[in-house]
């Protein structure tokens, strides 16, 4: 089964949709930096277990519009996107995976859409409840003691030209620095002031156990035909996005849940509170799996391809959606 590739209209912009195989639907949702080809791998696999398997190229990346409006970057934008494709499919429901940015997607769409999301499948990004305050006022402080990107990413125009300017550079030093490889948290010895490019450790040469030097080549050609705006965006939205959830501020996930990390994830270390796990149980009510991958980072869909695969598998037999057999 060969991947195919074709375009949207969702009536806000042109999706460049990826996919393969046939049956029932699971829709892929990518970070920042990354494209719907860093699902390439999974997409393969459960095509070839009998299902139809969906990566977007989201807003902003890749071959889909990039608005030049930042305020056209919330998750609830991004959700009409999605809405958009599930009726495209001609399917009431499917079930998403999502990691980084994608991750806090399918979790908000899960609150806004139950009805349209028939399970989840997240990775390295867990749940939490709605805080009582505006995201950048509990990074502030952290900022004015030592490098943070969430902040520095902040001010349109400058971390879009400093990564522009070196867009290998930046993807090969920023995938090794998330990765399991690496302790990604050693980034914040570095003061406040600096670019992104001088606190990411050097990369090792390509390729990397875990990434061939052609599925490099692939994403990269890509942010350096588009640079890193579209991206970038998503994070000046951070505010925004708390203020449009106001009202699931109390609000539980209750669609069926399956949660994978890998043990050295920064964002379990670093981002998602004290006990991420603790947060997750008590806030999801129907949590079916939670699976925790040795040695892998940030980008575990890539570190450790076969596990990560079996899970999705797993959950979707768990769910009992049926698979295709070929005639």
């Amino acid at each position: 089964m060969e991947l195919t590739r074709r375009f949207l209209d969702t009536g806000a912009v042109r999706m460049h949709v990826t996919e393969q195989g046939h049956g029932y639907p699971v829709v892929f949702c990518h970070g920042f930096p990354h494209t719907s080809f860093l699902w390439h791998r999974q997409l393969a696999a459960l095509a070839a277990a009998g299902y139809r398997a969906v990566a977007p190229d989201l807003r902003g990346y890749g071959h889909t519009d990039a608005p030049a409006d930042i305020a056209a970057y919330t998750n609830a934008a991004v959700i009409g996107d999605l809405l958009a494709l599930l009726d495209d499919l001609g399917a009431e429901q499917a079930v998403f995976v999502g990691l980084d940015f994608g991750a806090q997607l399918v979790w908000e769409l899960a609150l806004r859409e139950p009805g349209r999301v028939a399970a989840v499948a997240v990775l390295n990004n867990p749940f939490s409840p709605r805080p009582p305050r505006a995201p950048s006022e509990f990074w502030t402080d952290a900022a004015q003691r030592h490098f943070l990107h969430l902040a520095y990413f902040q001010e349109p125009g400058v971390a879009d030209a400093e990564l522009a300017a070196r867009p290998r550079e930046f993807l090969a030093r920023v995938y090794y620095s998330l990765s399991g490889d690496y302790h990604y948290l050693d980034t914040w010895q570095n003061p406040p002031g600096l670019g992104y490019l001088d606190v990411l450790p050097k990369a090792p040469e390509l390729p990397w156990s875990w990434l061939s030097e052609a599925e490099f080549d692939t994403v990269a050609t890509e942010f350096e035909r588009t640079g890193f705006t579209g991206g970038l965006n998503w994070y000046r939205n951070l505010d925004r996005n708390w203020a449009l959830t106001e009202a699931f501020a109390a609000a539980k996930i209750e669609v069926p849940t399956y949660f994978l990390y890998g043990e050295n994830d920064p964002d379990m270390e670093g981002f998602s509170g004290r006990d991420p796990l603790a947060t997750l149980r008590a806030n999801v009510t129907d949590l079916r799996a939670v699976v925790q991958v040795p040695r892998a980072g940030h980008l575990v869909q890539l570190e450790r391809t076969d596990l990560v695969d079996a899970f999705l598998l797993d959950a979707l037999r768990d769910l009992g959606v049926p698979a295709r057999t070929r005639a």
